[in-house]
């Protein structure tokens, strides 16, 4: 073999500047999760799998995610099928202390209303001349839960999935840089120093009966929620029921863990630049950006209404937590509320519109899917 042919078979003759492009982008997420601790568990295999994806593959040779018989399209149909999701909510569900949630549960219509992002979304993508099932997809992104907007998209238009994967994971990633100013916006420095009453002490028959019915009121409502809310109640089962410790603990260490490597590195090798740089996909990371946002409002000025007929007010800040990227928008709450005052303890009142938001955006997937799926 002659030096040309030996670089025509390289990865080098082949290389484009979209492809250089791409693998920039690989190294700005692993760069945002070393040095400034953005979703390091996300961004980090994710910023890999970009890094892989875009090496040109040799014709002939199966090595792509895209290539049947490759060993990447075998790790990738655990995205196209949307087996990786239900498992991370398995774990999600495993490490989960519904507690607070049940101790006020008023905050939950905090989750809820965070969910107009969603459909807001869904309306501005129809509008924009994406199908009704692309709109749907896209629109899931506003719910900031990487996993549900992965399992939607699966269903709904897997030739979007690699687009939408990043937009979410990439928002959810950015949620210290995106919600504060959102929040300063629309709140006073007055609301933003409302104290919380401390929650009530929530009993273990309580944890346990929660998500056997919460998961029977979901699924009955929204069957399309079944196989997300199924898992994600299923793992808190095994954590509140006190009896199965061993299999709660694999479900949130040990499985979540594993599956978070493969569904990160999978979605990013599935972004190559010859197949994700296209102007629909520019307008997905506009309309996601848009969705983030919108959510984050219709959390905080649903707070504010609330407020209007509560004697007990509510810091509205708590409504930014209803976009279900748990636990860092909760974090993000507590950290501004430290901010204007340092007595000011918000983060496990927080966490109940934040895991409400988990619920609220599986259930808004659910009836996306119901609506939209071709059955």
């Amino acid at each position: 073999m002659d030096f040309l042919s030996f670089y025509s078979n390289s990865g080098i003759a082949h290389l484009e500047w979209t492809n250089l492009f791409m693998i920039g982008v690989g190294i700005l997420f692993i760069y945002l999760a070393v040095t400034k601790d953005y979703e390091p568990l996300l961004l980090v295999p994710i910023g890999f799998g970009i890094i892989v994806g875009n090496i040109p593959p040799i014709e002939g040779m199966p090595l792509s995610v895209y290539a049947e018989g490759s060993v990447f399209y075998y790790l990738y149909l655990g995205v196209m099928k949307g087996i990786y999701p239900p498992l991370i909510f398995l774990g999600i569900g495993a490490m989960t202390d519904f507690s607070t949630m049940l101790s006020n549960p008023k905050l939950i219509l905090l989750g809820a209303a965070a969910q107009i992002g969603v459909f807001l979304t869904f309306i501005g993508s129809l509008y924009l001349g994406f199908t009704p099932e692309q709109a749907g997809a896209i629109g899931i992104i506003g719910g900031a839960d990487g996993p549900t907007a992965i399992f939607l998209s699966s269903m709904l238009a897997p030739e979007l999935l690699g687009s939408i994967a990043i937009a979410a994971y990439s928002y959810m990633a950015l949620v210290p840089v995106i919600q504060p100013p959102i929040m300063y916006l629309f709140t006073t420095r007055k609301e933003r120093v409302i104290h919380m009453k401390p929650p009530r002490h929530v009993s273990k028959k309580e944890k346990i009966i929660f998500p056997i019915m919460a998961f029977l009121i979901c699924a009955l409502i929204a069957p399309g929620s079944m196989t997300l809310l199924g898992m994600l109640f299923f793992g808190n089962l095994l954590k509140e029921s006190m009896v199965t410790e061993r299999l709660a603990n694999t479900a949130r260490n040990a499985l979540i863990d594993i599956v978070t490597i493969l569904l990160g590195f999978s979605v990013g090798a599935s972004t190559q630049a010859q197949t994700f740089l296209t102007s629909q996909s520019i307008l997905i990371f506009v309309l996601g950006a848009a969705s983030f946002v919108i959510a984050t409002m219709g959390g905080v000025l649903f707070a504010k209404l609330m407020n209007l007929f509560l004697k007990e007010k509510i810091n509205p800040l708590l409504g930014a937590a209803g976009v279900s990227a748990v636990p860092d928008s909760a974090r993000v709450v507590h950290a501004i509320g430290l901010k204007e005052d340092p007595t000011n303890f918000l983060l496990m009142h927080a966490m109940a519109p934040n895991v409400a938001g988990v619920i609220g955006s599986a259930i808004a997937a659910g009836v996306l899917w119901s609506a939209l799926g071709n059955f």
